[in-house]
């Protein structure tokens, strides 16, 4: 009798521990600005990105400082149009981008704070970018469909004018704190390095430890990516954060599981606990690498959104969740945990597209097996 009194006991304590309210314990929290709006754009690309390059500013100079989302945007849309129009409309022109596009803005034009680009007019307090990409792709459309077949050198200077109208007219030197900048020497000040930084992923399709071209609609400058094992993916994740680096993320927020309002996100044992796994605790799905690409390759995982995981946390049973500040805002109706999102290990094992670290937060044997 003893024996089944304790099986019971056993059975109730298994079951209760995976139906309670989330209760969570930081574990690491390193420094990041605070969260704010993309707005009505698809440039979560470039809000993370700053957002990541904000914490590293921190991290390499001490200084807190707001980084300007738009001026990269401004300088992305340009390489946008050009490979849009040289693949004669066989490609995609969006809003969408990738951490490498800011990477690459930098290294070309460099960095400005958000006090002397916003990329909107005085008084704005949201950006929305619907109309003006809707003047950039129709265009465009024009200049490609032209029935002569004889394309205008003039759609370059047109797409430039468009994005003064919109976004403000490019800018070669500003005062910062009472020191006169251009771009480049306050990316200098910033000691921000775009050579500095590698975008990591994990998927079967391709030899690991090597590199290659991810072909996701958003990969339009043809990125290139290191490639290594599923554990090895999480591995670099938590040796990054366990050494004081945060680490930029593009990843599938598509689930019914991804829950801005509620500030978790899960991958639920039993898809039909899909309503209650994001305000309870419930057991999840073991994912491994061939789930992992399974789920790629049938389109049950793509590329929507681009974040910044800046700690680390655990739950009431010691399950690993990973503190992700988003670009949604903070608005208590829309959002939990001030902006947050906290992703479990399940989540980040299945959904994430790639990551991206300083060269230093990745660990010594694997950087050996990159030839990093």
């Amino acid at each position: 009798m003893r024996h089944i009194l304790f099986l019971f006991a056993f059975i109730f304590t298994f079951a209760t521990s995976f139906s309670q309210s989330y209760s969570f314990k930081s574990v690491i929290d390193l420094d990041a600005t605070d969260v704010i709006s993309q707005g009505n754009t698809g440039t979560c690309w470039s809000f993370s990105t700053s957002s990541f390059l904000e914490s590293e500013v921190i991290r390499l100079t001490g200084k807190q400082i707001d980084i300007s989302e738009m001026f990269q945007v401004r300088h992305t849309y340009p390489k946008k149009a050009w490979n849009y129009v040289m693949r004669q409309g066989e490609a995609q022109f969006s809003e969408g981008g990738l951490a490498h596009d800011v990477m690459n803005s930098i290294r070309d034009y460099g960095l400005v704070p958000q006090s002397v680009y916003s990329g909107m007019e005085t008084g704005a307090t949201g950006h929305n970018h619907a109309e003006m990409v809707a003047v950039l792709n129709g265009m465009l459309d024009v200049y490609i469909d032209n029935p002569g077949r004889s394309l205008s050198p003039k759609w370059q200077a047109v797409v430039t004018s468009t994005l003064d109208t919109y976004l403000g007219k490019d800018i070669t030197t500003f005062n910062y704190e009472g020191v006169e900048y251009t771009p480049k020497s306050f990316q200098a000040m910033t000691k921000i390095n775009p050579d500095n930084y590698v975008s990591i992923t994990s998927f079967s399709h391709q030899p690991f430890y090597s590199q290659f071209i991810l072909n996701i609609p958003d990969n339009f400058s043809n990125g290139s990516f290191y490639n290594v094992q599923l554990d090895e993916l999480i591995a670099t994740i938590n040796h990054a954060l366990e050494n004081g680096f945060t680490v930029e993320l593009d990843c599938d927020v598509s689930e019914k599981t991804f829950s801005a309002k509620h500030g978790v996100a899960v991958i639920p044992e039993d898809d039909a606990t899909a309503a209650e796994a994001i305000i309870s605790v419930r057991p999840e799905k073991t994912i491994t690498q061939a789930y992992r690409q399974q789920e790629f390759e049938n389109y049950a995982t793509t590329d929507d959104h681009l974040m910044h995981i800046t700690g680390m946390l655990k739950d009431q049973n010691g399950t690993t969740y990973y503190k992700v500040k988003n670009s949604w805002g903070t608005d208590e109706s829309r959002v939990a945990n001030n902006g947050y999102v906290y992703m479990s290990e399940a989540f980040m094992r299945l959904k994430t597209i790639s990551v991206m670290v300083h060269k230093d937060a990745v660990s010594s044997d694997l950087k050996k097996k990159l030839k990093i």
